[in-house]
């Protein structure tokens, strides 16, 4: 009998390992006694460092919890909390969905599931449906557009044939240099339309010749680095994404020079995600490129139109810059998003890396 309740005992435990879930065994003075590995990835600690200490100083002293914790452990009854903000110790703060359950008079369970991820994968949903949507209908008004495009240039060729005074074929020729300007206009709001490159590409390579062009042409804007030394190299297009990652970050810098911004700052940053979603699909790893500076801002009313084309924040602009770099990152899979408050904007370019093992030789 002993056997079996120690092989059940034995089996929980480890079903409560594996669990996705985060779990703590609180005791009744709301002090930490366990904690599956979830709970350890989540909160950014390992059991044996917090074991004993209470749960105010694991969560950086946020009295609602400990309020609803106390409440269940009175009342004897569980709780359940939804997208409540907890900050875990030495970490970054937390949206999770959390449920205290009451096992004794002194032990109390606690399930904790995050909730930033799920919702930043609805909105990355959300983003990517827009982004399919707006290059359908820029499609269709391309081909709308340069049929009679095509007709107009055609006609104003023939009438400067049959036109004998020069000052008359120079209005033909505005005619003509107008068209392709429409022209490559349209072909600009569909993004890059060349068959895209599958080749190993360095990160790193690619961010210090951005930074070497936006050093050349604003010499006044610090730009520093924070690089991931072990990022793999990625699959794709090394000219593509040089253009992706210059477009928001010339846009960054443009945003800080048009506002003056006293010590313009730009951070190039690469850091590895694992086991990360983008849209539906879940990748091993993750390559997340951050675009940092502490301008102005992006108001409230650009932010969700952002990667719109002909959507733009300055008068001469053009609003392609961030919509190209968005169907560059979506030739390669990934996407980009976007986080801005004044003082501090932040893109992050996200690409799914394809490790790339050196080939065999075959002596």
């Amino acid at each position: 009998m002993e056997d079996v309740i120690s092989q059940d005992t034995t089996m929980h435990q480890r079903l409560l390992e594996h669990l996705t879930t985060a779990v703590l065994l609180l005791d009744g003075e709301l002090r930490v006694r366990w904690m599956n590995p979830a709970a350890e990835a989540l909160l950014a600690v390992s059991l044996s460092r917090v074991h004993g200490i209470s749960l105010d100083t694991l969560l950086g002293g946020v009295d609602s919890i400990d309020e609803v914790l106390a409440k269940a452990r009175d009342a004897f009854h569980p709780y359940t909390q939804r997208e409540a903000r907890i900050t875990p110790l030495n970490s970054e703060p937390l949206t999770v969905d959390y449920t205290v359950t009451p096992l004794s008079d002194d032990e109390l369970l606690l399930e904790v599931e995050p909730r930033d991820r799920l919702m930043q994968i609805s909105r990355e949903e959300a983003l990517t449906t827009r982004q399919e949507t707006i290059k359908i209908l820029a499609r269709g008004l391309a081909h709308e557009v340069k049929n009679p495009l095509g007709g107009i240039r055609g006609a104003a060729q023939l009438l400067e044939r049959d036109l004998d005074d020069p000052a008359l074929r120079e209005y033909t020729h505005i005619i003509v240099e107008e068209v392709d300007r429409l022209r490559d206009l349209v072909d600009s709001m569909l993004g890059p339309n060349r068959v895209l490159k599958h080749e190993p590409v360095n990160i790193h390579r690619v961010l210090e010749r951005v930074r070497a062009l936006l050093i050349a042409e604003h010499p006044s804007v610090v730009i520093s680095r924070d690089y991931d030394p072990s990022l793999p190299d990625l699959s794709g297009d090394e000219s593509q994404m040089i253009q992706a990652v210059l477009n928001v970050a010339r846009n960054a810098v443009q945003a800080m020079s048009d506002a003056q911004t006293p010590e313009p700052t730009l951070i190039l940053r690469t850091r590895a995600r694992r086991q990360f979603t983008l849209g539906a699909e879940r990748h091993r790893l993750v390559s997340e490129v951050s675009v940092i500076d502490n301008g102005p801002g992006i108001p409230d009313t650009l932010q969700e139109t952002l990667f719109y084309p002909m959507v733009s924040g300055r008068a001469e602009g053009s609003g392609l810059g961030l919509s190209i770099a968005q169907s560059i990152l979506h030739q390669h899979q990934g996407l980009i998003e976007c986080d801005s408050r004044p003082g501090h904007t932040e893109f992050r370019l996200l690409i799914p890396l394809v490790i790339i093992l050196p080939e065999k030789r075959h002596d």
